[in-house]
């Protein structure tokens, strides 16, 4: 019997003991999701650091029949399935060495959104959280940025429903399938979500709702994000653990003080103590932090279009992708010289040594 693609990329990721590291790992060897699964299992023996139980556990179709289900539960859900080697896989979990290799997305928005922030704290919010979490989004409001988040009490669902308020796109990331929602009081937000946003996971239906899950959705909301803004927290929880996942994968991290003593805010303090995050104290200091102020924006060089540098086939093509465009995140450049990262960031550190980029907080670019 044969399946579609798309069946064996879930499949994939439904095997027990076959994680998101392994399971690109067995693609890119075998070609394709199908291919893995038609693999001999002498030959799947053969690739580094898949063993005896890997093996054998693609040779069960039980999980190709299980796969199909959700197959058929998302279409008829219109949930999304984003393979990690799709168009639409967002950009900025590539990067990310531990993504996920799939991911299920009911909504209606681009999860490659221009400016994307997550914002994170307590689940016990006080009320000076609840107001700062409100003017943030409200400063935040003609700046067109996608807010990521958790859906959970606090913070959270605070952050989603300002970012609705003010209209902007909100995305909750969850810790379980989309055929429940946790907590189930906020499922009337949630519903406004998909139709400003969305919800996403890298969960199947069915699944159980785990502890474990919990820190595996965090790496999501810091990979997905340009940077992670954390209200309140105390010195442990899922934000410290969202907090740190963004530090791992080279990503700004934010965080507003609060009174000292203050537990709710002991995490905050804990951050900045370390130079793990930035202080900040309002919506303009994220914005000129990140290069998204009015003023950078609008900012470009009237030497771009009177550069005379020799510059190589590779280093042309890097400054025609800023040419006239202002600040440029370097996944942008990526796309458009469908260079590697890797071998952006030399061109882009060779054209900085030479006076011809520069580099702007936030992983962006423009010219001198």
């Amino acid at each position: 019997m044969g399946f579609d693609e798309r069946v064996y990329q879930v499949a994939l990721t439904m095997l027990p003991g076959i994680g998101p590291v392994s399971a690109k790992r067995l693609v890119s060897y075998c070609g394709s999701a199908g291919e893995v699964f038609r693999q001999k299992k002498n030959q799947l023996l053969k690739i580094p650091h898949i063993g005896e139980a890997t093996a054998t556990a693609l040779k069960n179709k039980d999980v190709l029949i299980k796969a199909e289900n959700e197959l058929k539960y998302c279409e008829r859900k219109a949930i999304q399935i984003l393979f990690y080697l799709d168009k639409e896989f967002p950009n900025r979990l590539k990067q990310c060495y531990d993504a996920p290799a799939l991911l299920y997305f009911q909504g209606n928005i681009s999860l490659d959104h221009k400016r994307i922030i997550s914002i994170v704290g307590t689940r016990k919010v006080t009320p000076y959280g609840e107001a700062l979490t409100e003017k943030l989004l409200q400063d935040f409001a003609e700046q067109n940025i996608l807010i990521v988040s958790g859906l959970a009490y606090g913070v959270d669902i605070c952050a989603h429903r300002a970012a609705l308020n003010v209209g902007l796109p909100t995305i909750g990331v969850l810790a379980h399938g989309l055929d429940l929602l946790y907590p189930a009081a906020h499922k009337s937000t949630a519903k406004k979500m998909i139709e400003q946003g969305g919800l996403l996971t890298d969960f199947p239906s069915g699944t159980k709702l785990e502890p474990e899950n919990f820190p595996m959705r965090n790496r999501i909301v810091a990979g997905l994000s340009d940077a992670t803004i954390v209200i309140e927290s105390g010195e442990s929880g899922g934000s410290m653990i969202t907090a740190e996942f963004s530090n791992n994968y080279n990503r700004d991290v934010f965080a507003f003080p609060g009174r000292v003593g203050d537990l709710h805010s002991a995490g905050c303090h804990k951050l900045i103590k370390k130079n793990k995050a930035a202080l900040v104290e309002s919506a303009s200091d994220i914005l000129a932090y990140l290069s998204w102020d009015e003023t950078s924006i609008n900012t470009k060089s009237t030497k771009q279009s009177e550069l005379i540098l020799p510059m190589n086939l590779d280093e042309e093509k890097i400054v025609a992708a800023l040419r006239d465009q202002g600040n440029v995140y370097i996944d942008e450049i990526c796309s458009a010289s469908g260079y590697a990262m890797g071998k952006v960031s030399a061109i882009l550190l060779q054209l900085e040594f030479a006076g011809v980029v520069k580099s702007l907080p936030g992983k962006f670019y423009r010219l001198q």
